[in-house]
């Protein structure tokens, strides 16, 4: 179950992403500083989702935060790092980039946020 939360959450969260990213195209924004937007915006929109939904019986508060911070900056190089092959090297637009690159890290999305909300730990 806590799966197909995660899934449904993610994708709201990647959608929200991608919809940033390709909007920032259309305006003549660079994918990094729409990345950087998104950043913001989608990690306020996935902790509040996550903690609550996914995961209901997480810990909530700064610490806990803290560490979904620390999950989604370890994810924003990476992301940037995968545009930046696809869009600069390889040629592909941001349209179709940004959601290849958000299927690839998928995986590491589901451990960090596992890790970051501490699902699965008993509580004291």
């Amino acid at each position: 179950m806590t799966v197909g939360r995660f899934l449904v959450v993610g994708a709201a969260c990647a959608l929200l992403h991608n919809a940033i990213l390709v909007a920032g195209d259309a305006f003549g924004l660079h994918y990094a500083v729409s990345s950087v937007i998104s950043l913001f915006v989608v990690s306020a929109f996935g902790y509040w989702l996550h903690s609550r939904w996914t995961y209901p019986d997480a810990e909530r508060g700064r610490a806990p935060f803290a560490r979904y911070l620390v999950a989604v900056g370890a994810n924003f190089p990476l992301s940037l790092a995968g545009l930046f092959v696809l869009v600069d090297l390889i040629g592909i637009g941001v349209p179709i980039a940004a959601p290849v690159v958000t299927v690839i890290l998928l995986l590491f999305n589901y451990l960090a946020n596992r890790w970051a909300l501490g699902a699965g730990r008993s509580r004291a």
